[in-house]
């Protein structure tokens, strides 16, 4: 499991190139996952079976899975996951 993660972090996910979808949506696959999921890409030339790197907001943990907003809820084991960077709370600032 990936040590130290917790709600509100910035983690990454790698992900493999399936294929593009249309001019402007690839589809990948996320590790563990097990759902198709697509996401938008404009500007890059990706290869069939290249990884890239998703990158997005811990909102859940439960049992060694984490849940990551990609635009939409992905869950997948915890050790699939790198931490970017750890949430900060606000400080409060007094009047």
């Amino acid at each position: 499991m990936a040590k130290g993660i917790k709600v509100g972090d910035e983690v990454a996910i790698i992900a493999t190139v399936r294929r593009r979808v249309t001019d402007d949506r690839i589809s990948v696959s996320i590790p563990t996952y097990g759902f198709p999921h697509s996401i938008v890409d404009r500007t890059s030339k990706v290869k069939r079976g290249q990884e890239l790197e998703l990158v997005g907001h811990v909102v859940h943990i439960d049992n060694g899975r984490v849940t990551v907003q990609l635009g939409v809820p992905v869950t997948v084991d915890a050790n699939r996951v790198r931490l970017v960077s750890a949430y900060k709370p606000p400080v409060d600032v007094p009047d």
